[in-house]
């Protein structure tokens, strides 16, 4: 019991064990398959009509006139001629960095991919499917190398190579496939799983030429949106090729988008041509065609004259059968018969003025049939480059505008289908492209590295740690210490604004964890059609008039009322709106509205204030150049007191030694008590004259500490508004 619980659970349960044989998946293609077969019969031979080098170089081809060739050509570069531009916007106008700085790489990378991988030429053979059987399909692949080379391809799949479930609606369509072709060798490297691939039809492909090139197998791709798996089979084979679980994580699964449609049966998603709806008018053109080549060949002037041996009735048959442009008389034996019996009668002339009459007829009625083509397909004479002179500009321009309505729906599921592979190739690059790649693709340096961040930071808080360690530099923070405290808060506030700056690392995350979901991914509405340079030229001067009568109106309310530009920044971009700009130009008006806002947010300048405050300091600094000036002066005062005394005190000391000399004159004696005395005196002035000196300069600073100290009082205008400050000098606060 043991032993049976323990093989049990060393087995390794398959989780596609019911999905693993390829009938039911067979069975499912084969269904498809039968479903679009009128779909595919018809177009194979539209596919015939339009291009088909045999019937049309065939020596026994009738006279045909090519309307439906030429309605095509003219249509194809109407609904599609320019490769699509990618666009990646933020959904809400939040203005965060984070969601800028990441729909700026994303849309670089896409707009490399377009180019590198030529998605051009894949929609000119969507629109040439969508124009010529009114469905065109594309798919993309997520392709990496054994250098982790990365890259987006963009396939277009032919007609018979795609298909999926029967369905009134794609959002309904339950799988998709696509059919290719590979050869032993290519089998053997994708599927190294299993050999179950060497039981596969390996036969040579005749179906679109004669060429015999090398064998190969046919491999369906199917991908299952409801069970959620992707398999790979191939007839001949009981078990799949591959089976997994789908390896693109896509918000709608399948790694194509729905396909471009012209016009669908009711009900179905079955395409129908248009070629169908002006059938019956290009093989009436064709066989009027036919008959008007065959009655020209007989329109050639043919005579009879006396002579040979034919009856009349074999000479008219000569004449009906000759070919040959340079024989132009038949001989008649019998020409009396013929009603030719004077000289002008010599020669009787064969009458085609009734061949020629309906000759000019088919004409008129081949016209009137190819005017019902262009009538049924849409295509106006001035899409064709054709125009009556009499008409006036508005007849024409109306006629064109008809037109291009007409197949307007044809250029908007271009634009469509264009979009959706954009979508789908922005989610493959998001969730699957290294940093590295998006990186070099978009060419984006501009957003730093988190270990950049961080290394800065470190040099920062190395730099404070190492003032802290010097004995030199604590000494003058301790005798500086508000100095101190603002230094350390400008390295904190350095710090606090590195750790905030958005780094690629968040901006790669961001776009992992949410993918699409926050944006919005739209192909410009005229970017996959030729422009006309005359309209683009008239919109361009209608948008510039629209921004020129808003600004020169909104700008003298803002100036002279700053709370109203919130509310023009909004009118501004609501004026402008209808105009397609650009992404650049959107951006700038977009600024330019948010800088209004925030102009007006900040507290106008209010003239009368600013004029008293400059008087204000005007005064506060005539008082200190009064002070500066005071202690000049009794700087310089107290240095000639003090050469004075000194020069006094040698006086007097040179009196003493003389008086000393003669100590015994009582004169001498009272001199030197008067010296003393004059001594004395002379100290007392002196203490006296710096006493006053220092009282003088106390007085002064107080005045002026009281200057800038003293209470503040708000100065009104004469409307009660606020418009400044000035100091409350000698009076009592009650």
């Amino acid at each position: 019991m043991d032993d049976k619980n323990l093989a049990t659970d060393d087995q390794i349960e398959d989780p596609f064990a019911d999905l693993r044989a390829s009938k039911p998946w067979l069975d499912a293609i084969k269904e498809s398959d039968k479903y679009f077969s009128t779909y595919h019969d018809k177009c194979d031979n539209i596919g015939k009509l339009y291009a088909d080098l045999k019937s049309l170089t065939g020596a026994n081809t009738e006279r045909q006139m090519q309307v439906f060739w030429a309605n095509l050509e003219v249509l194809k570069p109407s609904i599609y001629s320019r490769t699509p531009v990618p666009v990646v916007a933020s959904r809400f106008k939040d203005r965060k960095e984070i969601n800028r700085y990441a729909a700026e790489i994303l849309e670089r990378s896409l707009i490399t991919s377009f180019d590198a991988e030529d998605i051009n030429d894949t929609m000119k053979m969507v629109r040439d499917d969508v124009a010529l059987f009114s469905r065109g399909v594309s798919w993309a692949r997520f392709e990496q190398d054994d250098q982790e080379n990365e890259k987006v391809a963009y396939d277009h799949i032919d007609r018979k190579d795609f298909g999926h479930e029967p369905a009134r609606k794609w959002k309904e369509v339950g799988f998709v496939f696509r059919r290719s072709w590979l050869t032993r060798k290519a089998m053997e490297d994708r599927f190294t799983e299993s050999d179950a691939w060497k039981d596969a039809d390996f036969a040579e492909r005749k179906e679109e030429s004669d060429y015999s090139g090398e064998k190969k197998a046919c491999v369906y791709e199917l991908w299952s949106k409801t069970k959620g798996v992707v398999v790979w089979v191939t007839p001949g084979v009981d078990d799949v090729l591959d089976i997994m679980e789908p390896f693109l994580s896509l918000e709608n699964f399948y790694p194509c988008p729905k396909p471009a449609y012209g016009t669908v049966q009711p009900g179905t998603l079955i395409p129908v041509p248009d070629f169908l709806y002006y059938k019956d008018q290009i093989e009436e053109i064709n066989e009027l065609t036919a008959r008007i080549s065959a009655l020209s060949e007989s329109l050639r002037v043919k005579g009879f004259y006396a002579g040979g041996n034919e009856d009349i009735a074999g000479a008219i048959e000569t004449a009906m059968k000759q070919q040959d442009n340079q024989a132009i008389l038949i001989p008649v034996p019998n020409f009396a018969a013929m009603g030719g019996a004077g000289l002008r009668d010599s020669i009787i002339w064969l009458p085609v003025d009734q061949i020629a009459q309906v000759i000019v007829q088919l004409i008129q009625l081949r016209k009137q049939v190819i005017d019902d083509v262009y009538q049924i397909t849409g295509l106006s004479d001035i899409m064709r480059g054709a125009s009556n002179p009499n008409e006036t500009l508005g007849a024409q321009q109306l006629k064109s505008q008809y037109g291009s309505v007409r197949i307007r729906d044809r250029q908007e599921e271009l634009v469509r289908i264009s979009r959706d592979l954009t979508r789908i190739s922005g989610e493959i690059m998001a969730e699957n492209f290294q940093p590295q790649t998006l990186l070099a693709m978009s060419q984006y340096d501009s957003i730093p590295t988190a270990q950049s961040i961080q290394g800065q930071v470190m040099q920062i808080q190395q730099q404070v740690e190492q003032a802290k360690q010097n004995p030199q530099l604590m000494a003058q923070a301790q005798q500086n210490p508000e100095e101190a405290q603002k230094l350390l808060q400008q390295a904190q506030e350095q710090i606090q604004e590195l750790q905030s700056k958005i780094t690629i690392e968040q901006v790669f995350e961001f776009l992992r964890n949410e993918r699409m979901r926050p944006f919005t991914l739209e192909i410009e509405t005229d970017s996959t059609i030729h422009p006309d340079e005359n309209s683009n030229k008239q919109r361009v001067t209608e948008f510039l008039g629209a921004l020129a009568s808003a600004l020169a109106q909104l700008s003298p309310m803002v100036a002279a009322q700053p709370e109203t530009a919130p509310f023009a920044a909004e009118v501004l971009k609501f004026a402008v709106s209808p105009f397609r700009a650009g992404r650049e130009l959107e951006a700038a008006i977009d600024d330019f509205a948010e800088q209004i806002k925030e102009t007006a947010s900040k507290p106008k300048p209010n003239p009368q204030a600013e004029m008293m405050k400059a008087e204000q300091e005007a005064k506060q600094a005539e008082l200190q150049m009064k002070g500066d000036e005071i202690k000049s002066k009794n700087a310089i005062e107290m240095q000639r007191l003090e050469l004075d005394r000194d020069s006094a005190k040698e006086q007097r000391l040179l009196e003493r030694q003389k008086i000393v000399a003669s100590a015994a004159d009582p004169e001498a004696v009272q001199r030197v008590n008067q010296i003393m005395e004059a001594e004395i005196m002379e100290t007392k002035l002196i203490l006296d004259e710096m006493r006053q000196g220092r009282e003088q300069q106390a007085q002064f600073m107080t005045m002026l500490g009281k200057a800038l100290m003293a209470p503040k009082r708000v100065v009104k205008d004469e409307n009660g508004s606020p418009i400044g400050v000035e100091p409350v000098m000698n009076e009592t606060v009650q």
